[in-house]
Protein backbone atom coordinates (compact mmCIF):
# COMPACT_ATOMS: atom_id res chain seq x y z
CA UNK A 1 0.00 0.00 0.00
CA UNK A 2 3.25 2.49 0.46
CA UNK A 3 3.97 1.93 -3.27
CA UNK A 4 0.50 2.90 -3.93
CA UNK A 5 0.04 5.46 -1.78
CA UNK A 6 3.33 7.23 -3.93
CA UNK A 7 2.35 7.02 -7.29
CA UNK A 8 -1.03 8.49 -6.57
CA UNK A 9 0.92 11.14 -4.84
CA UNK A 10 2.80 10.64 -8.39
CA UNK A 11 -0.31 10.82 -10.36
CA UNK A 12 -1.76 14.38 -7.98
CA UNK A 13 1.50 15.93 -8.93
CA UNK A 14 1.81 15.20 -12.13
CA UNK A 15 -1.81 14.81 -13.66
CA UNK A 16 -4.07 15.93 -11.71
CA UNK A 17 -1.66 19.49 -10.94
CA UNK A 18 -2.57 19.32 -7.08
CA UNK A 19 -1.14 22.20 -5.13
CA UNK A 20 1.45 21.45 -2.70
CA UNK A 21 -0.97 21.92 0.02
CA UNK A 22 -3.15 19.72 -1.31
CA UNK A 23 -0.80 17.38 -2.02
CA UNK A 24 0.65 17.58 1.30
CA UNK A 25 -2.64 17.30 3.25
CA UNK A 26 -3.83 14.09 1.18
CA UNK A 27 -0.43 12.25 1.43
CA UNK A 28 -0.33 12.92 5.08
CA UNK A 29 -4.27 11.61 5.32
CA UNK A 30 -3.36 8.18 3.23
CA UNK A 31 0.11 7.55 5.52
CA UNK A 32 -2.00 8.16 8.68
CA UNK A 33 -5.00 5.85 7.26
CA UNK A 34 -1.94 3.19 6.54
CA UNK A 35 -0.68 3.60 10.05
CA UNK A 36 -3.89 3.07 11.26
CA UNK A 37 -4.55 -0.44 9.54
CA UNK A 38 -0.99 -1.57 10.77
CA UNK A 39 -2.11 -0.72 14.35
CA UNK A 40 -4.89 -2.96 13.82
CA UNK A 41 -3.43 -5.68 12.36
CA UNK A 42 -5.21 -5.96 9.09
CA UNK A 43 -2.01 -7.00 7.64
CA UNK A 44 -1.54 -9.59 4.85
CA UNK A 45 -0.11 -12.73 6.39
CA UNK A 46 0.88 -11.63 9.39
CA UNK A 47 3.27 -9.51 7.15
CA UNK A 48 3.70 -5.24 7.38
CA UNK A 49 1.98 -4.98 4.20
CA UNK A 50 -1.74 -4.26 3.77
CA UNK A 51 -4.05 -5.75 0.97
CA UNK A 52 -6.05 -3.25 -0.39
CA UNK A 53 -8.65 -5.84 -1.85
CA UNK A 54 -9.65 -6.43 1.97
CA UNK A 55 -10.50 -2.91 3.14
CA UNK A 56 -14.18 -1.84 2.65
CA UNK A 57 -16.34 0.58 4.28
CA UNK A 58 -16.50 -0.95 7.88
CA UNK A 59 -13.14 -0.64 7.80
CA UNK A 60 -12.88 3.33 7.01
CA UNK A 61 -16.43 4.44 8.99
CA UNK A 62 -14.19 2.04 12.23
CA UNK A 63 -10.82 4.48 11.16
CA UNK A 64 -13.06 7.97 10.96
CA UNK A 65 -14.54 6.96 13.95
CA UNK A 66 -11.33 6.74 16.14
CA UNK A 67 -10.21 10.04 14.56
CA UNK A 68 -14.17 11.43 15.15
CA UNK A 69 -13.21 12.73 18.91
CA UNK A 70 -10.09 14.52 17.97
CA UNK A 71 -10.77 15.61 14.38
CA UNK A 72 -13.20 18.67 13.16
CA UNK A 73 -15.57 17.65 10.81
CA UNK A 74 -13.70 19.75 8.00
CA UNK A 75 -10.74 17.38 8.59
CA UNK A 76 -12.40 14.18 8.72
CA UNK A 77 -13.93 15.83 5.42
CA UNK A 78 -11.03 15.99 3.83
CA UNK A 79 -9.49 12.64 4.48
CA UNK A 80 -12.74 10.79 3.33
CA UNK A 81 -11.91 12.75 0.01
CA UNK A 82 -8.40 11.77 -0.13
CA UNK A 83 -9.46 8.31 0.53
CA UNK A 84 -12.29 8.32 -1.91
CA UNK A 85 -9.70 9.72 -4.33
CA UNK A 86 -6.84 7.45 -3.77
CA UNK A 87 -9.59 4.05 -4.31
CA UNK A 88 -10.87 6.02 -7.59
CA UNK A 89 -6.67 6.27 -8.84
CA UNK A 90 -6.65 1.91 -7.80
CA UNK A 91 -9.57 1.23 -9.66
CA UNK A 92 -8.67 3.50 -13.21
CA UNK A 93 -5.16 1.71 -13.22
CA UNK A 94 -6.77 -1.65 -12.42
CA UNK A 95 -5.40 -1.88 -9.15
CA UNK A 96 -8.84 -2.63 -7.58
CA UNK A 97 -12.32 -4.16 -9.07
CA UNK A 98 -14.26 -1.77 -7.54
CA UNK A 99 -13.79 1.12 -5.37
CA UNK A 100 -15.13 0.58 -1.65
CA UNK A 101 -16.26 3.89 -1.34
CA UNK A 102 -18.20 4.71 -4.42
CA UNK A 103 -21.35 6.57 -2.72
CA UNK A 104 -20.04 6.95 0.70
CA UNK A 105 -21.12 10.16 2.30
CA UNK A 106 -19.10 12.63 2.89
CA UNK A 107 -19.93 14.17 6.87
CA UNK A 108 -21.33 17.61 6.88
CA UNK A 109 -18.80 20.81 7.51
CA UNK A 110 -19.16 23.40 9.79
CA UNK A 111 -19.57 26.85 7.78
CA UNK A 112 -18.96 29.39 9.80
CA UNK A 113 -18.93 33.30 8.33
CA UNK A 114 -16.24 34.57 7.15
CA UNK A 115 -13.71 36.62 9.46
CA UNK A 116 -13.35 40.59 7.42
CA UNK A 117 -13.19 44.20 8.46
CA UNK A 118 -15.04 46.81 7.95
CA UNK A 119 -14.09 49.16 5.57
CA UNK A 120 -13.20 51.89 8.50
CA UNK A 121 -10.30 48.84 10.04
CA UNK A 122 -9.04 48.57 6.40
CA UNK A 123 -8.29 52.46 6.20
CA UNK A 124 -6.92 52.10 9.73
CA UNK A 125 -4.79 49.08 9.29
CA UNK A 126 -3.10 50.43 5.58
CA UNK A 127 -2.62 53.73 6.92
CA UNK A 128 -0.70 52.62 9.78
CA UNK A 129 2.06 50.92 8.38
CA UNK A 130 5.67 52.74 8.78
CA UNK A 131 6.23 53.57 5.36
CA UNK A 132 10.03 53.71 5.82
CA UNK A 133 13.02 51.54 4.51
CA UNK A 134 12.43 48.20 2.93
CA UNK A 135 10.81 45.85 5.19
CA UNK A 136 8.20 49.00 5.98
CA UNK A 137 7.62 49.38 2.81
CA UNK A 138 7.14 45.62 1.54
CA UNK A 139 4.92 45.22 4.22
CA UNK A 140 2.43 47.94 3.31
CA UNK A 141 2.66 46.64 -0.84
CA UNK A 142 1.50 43.12 1.20
CA UNK A 143 -1.33 44.54 2.34
CA UNK A 144 -2.36 46.86 -0.30
CA UNK A 145 -2.18 44.08 -2.72
CA UNK A 146 -4.42 41.53 -0.71
CA UNK A 147 -7.07 43.82 0.03
CA UNK A 148 -6.90 45.24 -3.53
CA UNK A 149 -7.18 41.98 -5.44
CA UNK A 150 -8.02 39.64 -3.22
CA UNK A 151 -5.58 36.87 -3.67
CA UNK A 152 -5.23 34.24 -1.86
CA UNK A 153 -1.96 33.97 0.14
CA UNK A 154 -0.17 31.39 -1.81
CA UNK A 155 -0.96 32.91 -5.25
CA UNK A 156 0.60 36.41 -3.48
CA UNK A 157 4.00 34.57 -2.33
CA UNK A 158 3.95 33.27 -5.88
CA UNK A 159 4.47 36.18 -7.62
CA UNK A 160 7.20 37.49 -10.15
CA UNK A 161 7.50 40.73 -11.50
CA UNK A 162 6.27 39.98 -14.59
CA UNK A 163 3.38 38.98 -13.66
CA UNK A 164 2.97 42.70 -12.81
CA UNK A 165 1.61 45.09 -15.66
CA UNK A 166 1.96 48.42 -14.03
CA UNK A 167 0.77 49.99 -17.30
CA UNK A 168 -2.38 47.93 -17.62
CA UNK A 169 -3.00 47.82 -13.41
CA UNK A 170 -3.19 44.13 -13.54
CA UNK A 171 -1.76 40.70 -12.14
CA UNK A 172 -1.08 37.53 -13.32
CA UNK A 173 -1.99 35.27 -10.63
CA UNK A 174 -1.53 31.07 -10.19
CA UNK A 175 -4.31 29.58 -8.19
CA UNK A 176 -5.57 26.42 -7.41
CA UNK A 177 -4.90 23.56 -9.91
CA UNK A 178 -2.81 25.57 -11.71
CA UNK A 179 -5.04 27.85 -13.20
CA UNK A 180 -3.80 31.37 -14.17
CA UNK A 181 -6.39 34.40 -14.38
CA UNK A 182 -6.00 37.87 -14.66
CA UNK A 183 -6.94 40.05 -11.66
CA UNK A 184 -7.18 44.43 -11.71
CA UNK A 185 -5.12 45.91 -8.84
CA UNK A 186 -5.91 49.48 -7.62
CA UNK A 187 -3.69 52.74 -8.06
CA UNK A 188 -3.30 52.98 -4.49
CA UNK A 189 -1.67 49.54 -4.56
CA UNK A 190 0.22 49.75 -7.61
CA UNK A 191 2.08 52.52 -6.45
CA UNK A 192 3.03 50.86 -2.71
CA UNK A 193 4.25 48.09 -5.12
CA UNK A 194 6.51 50.69 -7.14
CA UNK A 195 7.77 52.15 -4.18
CA UNK A 196 8.77 48.86 -2.45
CA UNK A 197 10.09 48.07 -6.16
CA UNK A 198 12.71 50.69 -6.14
CA UNK A 199 13.62 50.31 -2.29
CA UNK A 200 14.47 46.65 -3.24
CA UNK A 201 16.63 47.59 -5.98
CA UNK A 202 19.16 49.90 -4.39
CA UNK A 203 19.60 47.03 -2.05
CA UNK A 204 22.36 45.04 -3.34
CA UNK A 205 22.34 41.47 -3.77
CA UNK A 206 18.70 41.22 -2.84
CA UNK A 207 17.26 40.51 -6.30
CA UNK A 208 19.59 38.32 -7.41
CA UNK A 209 19.19 35.78 -4.52
CA UNK A 210 14.90 36.29 -4.55
CA UNK A 211 15.25 35.81 -8.51
CA UNK A 212 11.76 37.10 -9.91
CA UNK A 213 10.31 36.89 -7.23
CA UNK A 214 8.20 40.06 -5.73
CA UNK A 215 7.99 39.74 -2.27
CA UNK A 216 11.67 38.99 -0.23
CA UNK A 217 11.95 37.89 3.21
CA UNK A 218 15.55 40.15 5.03
CA UNK A 219 17.85 37.36 3.45
CA UNK A 220 16.71 37.98 0.10
CA UNK A 221 15.05 34.92 -1.03
CA UNK A 222 11.23 34.69 -1.39
CA UNK A 223 9.12 35.00 1.55
CA UNK A 224 7.02 32.18 2.69
CA UNK A 225 2.91 31.96 3.56
CA UNK A 226 3.92 31.78 7.43
CA UNK A 227 5.97 35.13 6.98
CA UNK A 228 2.99 36.62 5.51
CA UNK A 229 0.28 35.54 8.23
CA UNK A 230 3.17 37.30 10.76
CA UNK A 231 2.84 40.63 9.16
CA UNK A 232 -0.87 40.82 8.76
CA UNK A 233 -0.88 39.64 12.51
CA UNK A 234 1.44 42.15 13.37
CA UNK A 235 0.07 45.18 11.66
CA UNK A 236 -3.05 44.31 13.20
CA UNK A 237 -2.12 44.41 16.59
CA UNK A 238 0.13 47.45 16.00
CA UNK A 239 -3.42 49.09 14.71
CA UNK A 240 -5.05 48.25 17.73
CA UNK A 241 -7.83 46.72 15.84
CA UNK A 242 -9.21 43.76 17.99
CA UNK A 243 -9.62 40.96 15.47
CA UNK A 244 -8.04 37.38 15.02
CA UNK A 245 -7.31 36.89 11.57
CA UNK A 246 -4.73 35.87 8.77
CA UNK A 247 -3.81 37.13 5.41
CA UNK A 248 -7.34 35.05 4.19
CA UNK A 249 -9.48 37.77 6.23
CA UNK A 250 -8.50 40.30 3.47
CA UNK A 251 -9.46 37.97 0.91
CA UNK A 252 -13.13 38.02 2.65
CA UNK A 253 -13.01 42.12 3.22
CA UNK A 254 -11.82 42.49 -0.37
CA UNK A 255 -15.31 40.31 -1.62
CA UNK A 256 -17.79 41.80 1.22
CA UNK A 257 -16.92 45.15 0.64
CA UNK A 258 -17.52 44.26 -3.22
CA UNK A 259 -20.92 42.72 -2.44
CA UNK A 260 -22.15 45.68 -0.03
CA UNK A 261 -20.72 47.89 -2.86
CA UNK A 262 -23.00 46.54 -5.29
CA UNK A 263 -20.83 44.10 -7.40
CA UNK A 264 -22.46 41.49 -9.30
CA UNK A 265 -21.76 37.88 -7.18
CA UNK A 266 -20.58 35.91 -10.82
CA UNK A 267 -18.04 39.23 -11.41
CA UNK A 268 -16.62 38.64 -7.77
CA UNK A 269 -16.30 34.88 -8.25
CA UNK A 270 -14.41 35.39 -11.40
CA UNK A 271 -11.95 37.85 -9.64
CA UNK A 272 -12.14 35.52 -6.79
CA UNK A 273 -11.13 32.60 -8.52
CA UNK A 274 -13.48 30.48 -7.22
CA UNK A 275 -14.62 27.58 -9.67
CA UNK A 276 -18.40 26.92 -8.32
CA UNK A 277 -20.67 29.86 -7.99
CA UNK A 278 -21.86 28.23 -4.51
CA UNK A 279 -18.23 28.89 -3.00
CA UNK A 280 -18.55 33.07 -2.95
CA UNK A 281 -22.51 32.94 -2.25
CA UNK A 282 -21.19 32.37 1.33
CA UNK A 283 -20.50 36.16 1.45
CA UNK A 284 -23.92 36.87 0.80
CA UNK A 285 -25.01 35.67 4.57
CA UNK A 286 -22.49 38.79 5.98
CA UNK A 287 -24.47 41.28 4.00
CA UNK A 288 -27.22 41.14 6.61
CA UNK A 289 -26.69 44.98 7.61
CA UNK A 290 -27.60 46.47 3.84
CA UNK A 291 -30.35 44.18 3.25
CA UNK A 292 -31.80 44.74 6.26
CA UNK A 293 -31.11 48.61 5.65
CA UNK A 294 -32.63 48.40 2.30
CA UNK A 295 -35.89 46.03 3.70
CA UNK A 296 -36.45 49.04 6.62
CA UNK A 297 -36.38 51.78 3.18
CA UNK A 298 -38.69 49.91 0.91
CA UNK A 299 -41.11 47.76 2.48
CA UNK A 300 -44.05 49.94 3.65
CA UNK A 301 -44.78 47.67 6.79
CA UNK A 302 -40.90 47.73 7.58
Amino acid sequence: MEDLIEQYGMHLRGERNCSPHTLRGYLSDLRRFHGYLLDEGLCQDGEKTIDVQAIDRQVVRAYLGALAKACRKSSLARKVAALKGFFRYLVEEKRLAHNPLSGFATPKQEKPLPVFLSVDDVFRLLGGIQRAGVPGLRDRAILEVLYSTGVRVSELVGLNWEDVDFNLGILRVVGKGAKERIVPVGEVALKALEAYRIAQARKPGRAEKGGAAVFLNPRGLRITVRSVARIVEKHLRAAGIPVRMGPHGLRHSFATHLLNGGADLRAIQELLGHVSLSTTQRYTHVNLDQLTAVYDKAHPRA
